[in-house]
């Protein structure tokens, strides 16, 4: 009896030990899983923190008044464009210290003030030519290391041989500040202005346009050679080899690296037809080859989704399969491949590699007006500001990556809204 009794009793504790083993191991895998999740959002949190503490300081700009005497010596009313504004400004600069004599210290503070200012102060006398032969009052960007000084990215306290600003440049700047001379101003020439060498000076509309004309070459033409191959392969194509080919073609398409593109732009689109190097029409042709199998496998998904009974009842109706998909296929499967189009311009719009091998690295300073206009673009825009020497330039860099963010955030959350406005539940 003793026996009889003592093996299931043997037996249940064996079995409690090893269930309670595997709800120990479950509730590892979770913790292992939970852990995975909060170091990949930490990762992503520092990213953000990083790039938004480095740029949040290129929205704004350090610019000091002065006080410009438009006399009718340096400025011809009937050439302003060849106009002598520089020793405008530089005088105007030099009756802020007048006990300032010597060669080389006159030299130094002619450089506070920003090399653009010259250009701010054409400007304005073009827009009021009737102020020629008047003093006034106008606020010019100051030079990019004063800029830095007042931002704090360059120290003061630090030994004057490990700064680029030196003593006399500081006392001067405090001294200013202490008049009410210098001002912290939102920075809209970031906004307006394209690029420079001078970083307070350079700016992402140049590089926006650019983009902007970019995407808009590469929607008019993969959008629709998309969503026609789509159709085709998935609707009326017969399933042979050849078209299976296709299909695996495809399918590796989008698995090439860009940059693949971009030497097919390059000995295709340049060499061979000679189209404009640098322009966005050519860097929109080489996107969109680039987008093509991302809109072609989104549109196909998109198509199978539609349930058959909707084809065939079309078609018991007496409807052709052009009407049926016409009518019916193609606005419910419209939503998908809208969601596909969005996430394929997305990427196209954070691309480099291509458009450097067809030479919209360049340095343009001109706004382009069109898509055969030299351009870059916002992705290209950060890589050269990135590479460039000066430490305004780096505050500049993470400004610009912000933007090209929020553009991508943006027109990701579009994909995400339209999927969930249209989308239907079968």
């Amino acid at each position: 009896m003793t026996d009889s009794i003592s093996l299931p009793i043997a037996a249940s504790t064996a079995s409690k030990a090893r269930l309670a083993s595997r709800h120990a191991a479950e509730r590892r895998f979770r913790i292992y899983g939970l852990l995975a999740v909060l170091f990949g959002l930490s990762c992503i949190l520092t990213l953000f923190v990083t790039i938004l503490t480095g740029g949040y300081n290129s929205f704004s700009q350090t610019v000091i008044t002065l006080d410009f005497e438009l006399d009718a010596d340096n400025i011809d009313a009937s050439d302003i464009h060849g106009s002598n504004f520089r020793t405008i400004v530089r005088r105007s600069t030099y009756a802020l210290f007048p006990d300032v004599t010597t060669r080389q210290d006159k030299r130094t503070l002619a450089n506070i003030v920003s090399s653009g200012a010259e250009y701010q102060l054409r400007d304005f006398v073009i827009a009021h030519p009737d102020r020629i032969g008047q003093t006034v009052t106008l606020q010019v960007p100051m030079s990019d290391d004063l800029d830095q000084l007042s931002k704090g990215v360059i120290r003061a306290e630090l030994d004057e041989s490990e700064r680029r600003v030196s003593d006399i440049e500081i006392s001067w700047f405090n001294s200013l500040r202490d008049q009410g001379k210098i001002e912290t101003v939102f920075n809209g020439t970031f906004f307006t202005a394209s690029d420079s060498r001078e970083p307070e000076l350079a700016g992402i509309l140049g590089a926006a346009l650019g983009s902007f004309y970019t995407l808009l070459v590469t929607l008019a033409l993969s959008f629709p050679i998309g969503v026609a191959s789509a159709i085709y392969l998935e609707e009326f194509a017969p399933k042979n080899r050849l078209t299976q080919i296709i299909e695996i073609n495809i399918n590796n398409l989008a698995a090439v690296p860009s940059i693949v593109f971009g030497l097919l732009g390059l000995a295709v689109f340049l060499n061979f037809f000679g189209l404009p190097r640098s322009a966005p029409l050519v860097g929109g042709m080489v996107l969109a080859l680039m987008t093509l199998p991302t809109i072609i496998i989104a549109g196909r998904a998109a198509l199978k989704s539609v349930p058959p009974s909707i084809r065939q009842a079309a078609i018991g109706l007496g409807a052709s399969p052009m009407q049926t998909l016409m009518d019916h296929t193609l606005p419910l499967a419209m939503p998908g491949m809208m969601t596909g189009t969005i996430l394929g311009m997305a990427q196209a719009l954070g691309e480099t590699a291509p458009l450097l091998m067809i030479g919209m690295v360049a340095f343009i300073v001109d706004i382009p007006g069109g898509v055969t206009d030299p351009a870059t673009v916002m992705p290209v825009q950060i890589y050269l500001w990135s590479d460039s020497p000066e430490r305004a330039f780096v505050e500049r860099t993470s400004g610009a990556i912000l933007v090209l963010l929020a553009f991508l955030v943006t027109m990701n959350a579009l994909a995400v809204i339209l999927r969930k406005k249209f989308e239907t539940k079968w």
